[in-house]
């Protein structure tokens, strides 16, 4: 009978935070996994956990990965934990789940802590539908393009961020999303936590003058609705463009007209009387 592989949130700043059956399970299991030992054996320490401890991240997950579901297999319980919060957002956890699941291993995931909630849930911005998009890559062509792919997406938007590359993602945001809202959520649940609501154009010239410092959580509004209209707008065709393509088409005027007014809707009358003046040149 194999193992169970436990998913174990830990505090995202202060130690308080931990769940007590999180700690439970912690000084149960036959074996922790954690993104960086050197991290987790403080907190291990802090709460006087023993349970031996091996390294798990996304350099070594393949390997490593087939070592654990060895262990689990032979029917060891295992924690998995990362760095600050629930391990599987934005880290390998997640391979180790679809190898379990692929295996038939029991997975449990415990409740807790986790960055971008806790930054969603006080950010001020609309709750009930957001999308989470964890790291940009390093890439900027490839950066830019992710981005571009969120330009119409009316959900508030949730990405991480180190202090080094905040000020390069925050121009790149304004050059594909313009000038929004979005609120800078730092150092949560510890001594230093801040929320910065402002707009792009603001945090830029903010973090120009104040170098940033901490890891950062950005919530960015989504597209207004009327963008999202005037966007499309933008994309259709003109009236004349739709007139000179039916017409080659072969459509006549009547059915021409009404094709076109429903696409763009528009006065049926309008675009007859657009046909009138181009006719000659059809």
């Amino acid at each position: 009978m194999s193992g169970t592989l436990y998913l174990c949130p830990t505090p995202i700043g202060n130690l308080g935070d931990i769940t007590i059956r999180t700690l439970e399970v912690l000084k149960s299991v036959d074996l922790i996994a954690a993104e960086d030992t050197r991290v987790s054996q403080k907190l291990l320490n802090h709460f006087e956990i023993k349970a031996p401890l091996t390294s798990y991240y996304e350099h070594n997950k393949r390997e490593k990965g087939s070592y654990l579901i060895g262990k689990l297999q032979e029917g060891q319980n295992i924690a998995v934990i990362t760095d600050a919060g629930m391990p599987g957002i934005s880290d390998p956890g997640e391979d180790l789940v679809k190898l379990c699941i692929k295996e038939g291993i029991p997975v449990e995931a415990l409740p807790g802590p986790c960055a971008f909630a806790t930054a969603l849930v006080a950010s001020g911005l609309p709750t009930g539908r957001f999308a989470f998009e964890g790291f940009l890559t390093v890439n900027k062509k490839n950066r830019l393009e992710h981005l571009e792919s969120l330009r119409q997406d009316p959900r508030t938007l949730i990405f991480y961020e180190a202090p080094h590359k905040l000020l390069t993602t925050l121009k790149d945001m304004l050059a594909a999303f313009g000038n929004r809202e979005i609120v800078l959520a730092r150092e949560l649940t510890k001594r230093y936590e801040e929320y910065r609501r402002t707009t792009l154009e603001d945090a830029i010239i903010y973090y120009e003058e104040t170098p940033p410092k901490g890891e950062f959580v950005l919530l960015l509004a989504g597209c207004d609705p009327e963008e999202i209209r005037q966007l499309a707008i933008a994309e259709l065709p003109s009236a004349e463009e739709l007139i000179r393509r039916y017409a080659k088409e072969g459509l006549r005027a009547k059915e021409l007209t009404k094709q076109v007014a429903e696409e763009l809707h528009l006065p049926k009358r309008d675009v007859y009387d657009l046909y009138l003046q181009l006719k000659e040149s059809l």
